[in-house]
């Protein structure tokens, strides 16, 4: 799970220095979002299965569709997520499959045009 945690964290650091990504945002402060932003990339990519057992089923559409995402949002956040990769350098096979993820994931929840 640390590389999911580095990840994360350069992430938010991202959303953070963000207005549009950080308005988004309903907690005063990101670190519970980041909490669970790790959690449930550990568990897809096969790591322990907090994530659920915390939250139930992740349901992302749904717990992400009383924010106002659209594509300038959905941009903002693959750029702050390449950007973190880049960062924490994974083997190019594992970063390639991170981008593909990322970007599928990205438009999924965007719900405004």
């Amino acid at each position: 799970m640390p590389f999911f945690e580095a990840l994360v964290e350069r992430f938010y650091a991202g959303v953070a220095s963000d207005p549009v990504l950080r308005a988004l945002y309903p907690e005063e402060e990101l670190g519970p979002a980041q909490r669970r932003l790790t959690l449930f990339l550990a568990q897809y990519w096969g790591g322990p299965r907090t994530y659920d057992a915390e939250r139930g089923h992740a349901r992302l559409r749904m717990r992400h569709f009383p924010f106002a995402i659209d594509a300038d949002a959905r941009d903002r956040w693959l750029l702050h997520m390449h950007a973190a990769l880049a960062e924490v350098a994974p083997r190019p096979d594992v970063a390639a499959e991170l981008e593909r993820y990322v970007a599928m994931a990205a438009e999924a929840m965007r719900n405004r045009e």
